[in-house]
């Protein structure tokens, strides 16, 4: 996209224009041929649903002059010159999106959209306001922040801080100082850890024993036995001896050291993980929507253990290395300040390739870590749908998607291998070459008779050390990083906010009867409107059906009373008080809920009943099992109730998990019975057994029952119809049947086999109809 000239920039408003070149190749030729002389394309949609909500290509385009629209061909092109009153508006509902032309007589025209276009419709709505602002009144409105994504240069809605295009891409390099946030992780074990560090100062100080010693060896000992004086043997056992005893005291030192903070690096990543999977545990549906199962296990698995490692054996190398190159630089100065300061030539230069290396390796890990996420999402899919992919025979479509995420993991870690291998040698050349010129100076030294033999070589001694630190600490910057990594995606998830937060003052239902009210409920999911104004009340005990198509909000509704989400507008009340003032586990154990797929747990068949209640005892999981129609098939199991379901349940048929997920329900007694689409996914025969089981369920509890098959709900005290998110019809089957409205146009058109979802697309047709005739 590219700015044109200023007089072509004035005409559009002040935001970028756009090329014929770039529309979709289908509409080049036709949308050139609309254009006027010097006619500007400001910005373009391409439409791709129809009044009746099939697919069917369409184009918008918005000039400096008007708004045009087109269908598929170049036919049935209409426009509309800018005028006052003239308003362009967007909407969306259940995956799509509206835009709406107005003016001061009504509606004019609108136009339907995926919601992958909806990044468009709002550029589209962007320049229009801001051109019938210039036209109408000669001013121009300023500019809206950000006008240009810098890296795609999309242009940005007023208000927006990121790119909607980019913000998948963008993540923020970790920071070294993440490191520092464990603490809270450590401070538990602060005695402990003081323990160790003193432990590495005393192994430190005795490691320096021996290098100290050689010089009255070489000077009081072997240098006078060449020059014809024996050798005293006491002198020499006394030396002996302090470097033995120096070597078994490191040795002690340094084996407690390192057993004391493998304890403490254990417990602070069993703690690390133990807090984040509690964190986790307690957000809301809405994050796991956003997550992939095999990225939370990484983060929760091999980060913390990475993190561990760290602790227990880098972190520790790293106070090591960092005491012995402070005392082996005291020592050096000490014996000869000249001789020190020519071995800490290097150093500036070392310091200075850590710095460069390190923003790169920071930046390179994080990266390895999300694409290594990228391998443990595809474990994490095919294993558990390993059913699907033998059925459909796609076993190498998985091994190639595989291939191509190591493939990609490969690529990354090379990447930054390049960068650290290049490091590592750098590192040692200078510490060899440093090695190399205090040898030259030291030579000279002992020519001018200014150091002795002895004193040359403790030097050489304590140099090997400190430079073998020196070379140490440099190859610590990578473990650091990666670390540093790991904490910053731990702390990701320590840091997200659930958006279903317990209550500051929480209220406490001594006894729930059951009675739900939901007040002016309204709800969206992003930018996506799912539910609006929804007013119902349900008495105690009563069963309340949810009717209406595939996205009108019906399983919305029960996730709100649920309280997987909060509503984002109006309230849900119980017994009259507001549910998010009651404390989200306590309101949840007054709640029973039965799926359309039921999750089991590995584990034994008595175990998942009792999931709810896991201190319940054996004749309660068995009257709960006999309640829901499953003792039969359970007795005929090879170990009753305590076989394995296997992972997911798969050792049961979708009926058997069903009762079970029933038995679960009855077991916890609940005021409130959730019902989604219960018998949807089984034959005929398993969905009388199951019904039997749900008619034991339902008896005196409030019910909220949704089901595909509308003849199951014949017994429901009312049903509600719900349609785009809004309820359109209340009433018992006879009153909705008389009524024939919405509901009754539903069940004739089940009763008839006909497709249902072509029965919807004809009622939205009739009903747009109804609207433009109003």
């Amino acid at each position: 996209m590219t700015n044109p000239d200023p007089a072509t920039s004035a005409r559009s408003g002040g935001l970028p224009a756009v090329q014929v070149s770039s529309l979709p190749s289908a509409w080049v030729s036709a949308a050139g041929s609309r254009l006027a002389a010097g006619e500007t394309i400001l910005a373009w949609l391409e439409i791709d649903l129809d009044a009746r909500l099939r697919f069917a290509p369409g184009l918008m385009l918005l000039t400096d002059r008007r708004l045009l629209a087109g269908a598929e061909g170049g036919a049935g092109w209409r426009e509309w010159a800018y005028r006052p009153g003239l308003n362009l508006q967007r909407r969306d509902h259940a995956g799509v999106g509206t835009l709406e032309l107005f003016d001061a007589r009504g509606l004019l025209a609108d136009w339907r959209y995926t919601l992958g276009g909806d990044i468009a419709a709002g550029r589209l709505i962007e320049h229009f306001t801001r051109q019938l602002t210039r036209l109408l009144t000669g001013q121009l409105p300023p500019p809206p922040a950000h006008a240009l994504c810098p890296k795609c240069e999309t242009p940005l809605l007023a208000g927006q801080e990121e790119c909607p295009l980019c913000s998948k891409e963008i993540h923020e390099p970790p920071s070294t100082w993440t490191l520092f946030r464990l603490w809270r992780f450590a401070h538990p074990y602060r005695w402990r850890l003081l323990a160790g560090f003193a432990l590495s100062l005393l192994a430190t100080a005795a490691t320096l024993v021996p290098p100290y010693l050689t010089m009255p060896l070489m000077d009081n000992v072997l240098i006078p036995y060449q020059n014809g004086k024996p050798i005293d043997r006491g002198l020499v056992m006394l030396y002996l001896s302090g470097l033995l005893g120096a070597a078994v005291a490191a040795w002690m030192l340094g084996w407690a050291r390192t057993y004391i903070l493998a304890l403490v690096s254990e417990r602070i990543g069993a703690d690390l993980r133990t807090t984040t999977y509690e964190h986790l545990l307690k957000l809301s549906q809405e994050y796991f929507g956003g997550k992939r199962t095999g990225d939370l296990m990484a983060r929760i698995g091999s980060e913390t253990d990475r993190i561990n490692i760290f602790i227990s054996l880098h972190l520790l190398d790293f106070a090591t290395d960092v005491l012995m190159i402070a005392m082996t630089a005291a020592i050096l100065v000490s014996i000869n300040p000249w001789l020190a300061l020519v071995t800490l030539l290097p150093l500036p230069i070392i310091a200075w390739l850590i710095h460069v290396v390190r923003d790169k390796l920071r930046t390179g890990f994080e990266r390895v870590d999300r694409i290594w996420a990228e391998v443990t999402n595809v474990l994490a899919d095919t294993i558990p749908g390993i059913r699907v992919v033998k059925a459909f025979a796609q076993e190498q479509r998985e091994a190639a998607r595989f291939r191509a995420a190591n493939l990609h993991n490969l690529e990354v870690n090379d990447r930054v291998n390049k960068v650290w291998s290049l490091f590592t040698p750098s590192v040692t050349l200078l510490t060899e070459v440093g090695l190399l010129i205090v040898w030259a100076f030291g030579v000279w030294q002992v020519s001018q008779d200014k150091i002795t033999v002895g004193v040359l070589t403790a030097f050489l001694a304590y140099i090997s050390r400190f430079y073998l630190r020196l070379d140490s600490m440099s190859r610590i910057v990578s473990v650091t990083q990666k670390a540093a990594a790991g904490a910053k995606r731990i702390f990701d998830i320590l840091d997200h906010i659930s958006s279903v937060p317990e209550p500051a003052n929480p209220v406490h239902l001594p006894a729930v009867t059951g009675r739900i009210e939901l007040r002016g409920v309204g709800f969206r999911y992003g930018t996506r409107s799912v539910t609006r104004d929804i007013n119902i009340k349900i008495e105690p005990g009563e069963m309340i059906g949810l009717v209406g198509h595939s996205g009108s909000g019906k399983s919305t509704m029960v996730n709100l009373i649920c309280r997987f989400y909060d509503v984002t507008e109006g309230a849900i009340l119980i017994d009259g008080v507001d549910i998010r003032s009651v404390p989200v586990a306590e309101y949840r154990q007054h709640i029973g809920l039965v799926l359309q797929e039921p999750f089991l747990f590995f584990g034994t068949i008595a175990e998942n009943i009792a999931y709810g209640k896991p201190g319940a005892a054996r004749e309660e999981i068995v009257a709960a099992a006999r309640a829901a129609h499953a003792h039969e098939f359970i007795l005929r199991l090879p170990h009753g109730y305590d076989s394995l379901v296997g992972e997911r349940g798969q050792a049961l048929s979708g009926g058997e998990r069903q009762r079970i997920s029933i038995a679960r329900a009855l077991l916890i007694d609940p005021r409130i019975l959730i019902l989604d689409e219960a018998t949807s996914s089984v034959d005929t025969t398993t969905e009388k057994e199951i019904q039997k089981a749900l008619d034991n369920l339902v008896r005196g509890r409030t019910t909220i029952a949704i089901a595909h098959r509308l003849s199951t709900l014949r017994d429901a005290s009312r049903l509600v119809v719900l349609d785009r998110g809004s309820v359109v019809e209340v009433g018992n089957h006879d009153e909705l049947m008389a009524r024939e409205g919405h509901y009754y146009r539903l069940y004739q058109a089940q009763a008839r086999n006909v497709d249902t979802e072509d029965e919807i697309l004809r009622l939205e047709t009739d009903r747009s109809a109804e609207g433009d005739r109003e």
